[in-house]
């Protein structure tokens, strides 16, 4: 698997490029940790110290803080999320990603199942593999990812000021489907997936 950094001044006009691909999701609560709530139709997620009162479900991350989103993914699909607080990561994993314990199997980033950029303490940094590699540009709190599941890449953007930033891209050749993936590890961090015009 190959990790392609682009520049940071690889920017490319906003959405219209890659809008016609946009996908609308939603968060899986049969997935979600505990320690995440929900709300707004599953578009939002947060950590919460108390834990929500979930079914126990065979989907459910029961240690881990992530939540996966409730549709696959196919073809071409663009989407973008806006994050505060201390730190969020976002990504897409394999299905069959782990669920119970906190061994690497289940942490997504940390194994061959799953790619994910992390935005945390005022940096960001792409993992796979439980490979992490730095991204040394500045933070922005709108993101921008599109996958392209047939020619095998995944990239993930920094939008600001009508532009979009390629910070990173990923090729490899997905052999199962993937599905978005969230992990939201701290008090008052927050995750929302947003509505494309």
């Amino acid at each position: 698997i190959l990790g392609v950094s682009p520049p940071p001044s690889s920017l490319m006009p906003c959405v219209a490029r890659l809008g016609s691909n946009s996908c609308h999701l939603t968060l899986d609560p049969n997935s979600a940790n505990t320690h995440l709530y929900l709300f707004e139709d599953n578009r939002k997620v947060t950590w919460r110290s108390e834990k929500q009162q979930y079914p126990d479900h065979p989907d459910r991350f029961d240690c881990f803080p992530q939540v996966l989103c409730a549709e696959s993914l196919s073809g071409r699909c663009y989407w973008e999320v806006h994050w505060s607080g201390y730190g969020a990561v976002i990504g897409v994993t394999y299905k069959g990603i782990g669920r119970k314990g906190n061994s690497d199997d289940c942490g997504i980033g940390d194994n061959d199942k799953s790619w994910i950029l992390s935005c945390c303490g005022g940096s960001y940094s792409v993992w796979h593999n439980n490979r992490e590699t730095a991204i040394p540009v500045p933070i922005s709190h709108r993101l921008g990812v599109y996958v392209d599941c047939v020619s095998g890449t995944l990239s993930f953007y920094s939008i600001s000021s009508g532009k979009q930033t390629l910070l990173y891209r990923f090729t490899s050749t997905f052999t199962e489907a993937l599905c978005p993936a969230f992990g939201v590890y701290s008090m008052g961090s927050l995750v929302s997936l947003c509505e494309m015009e």
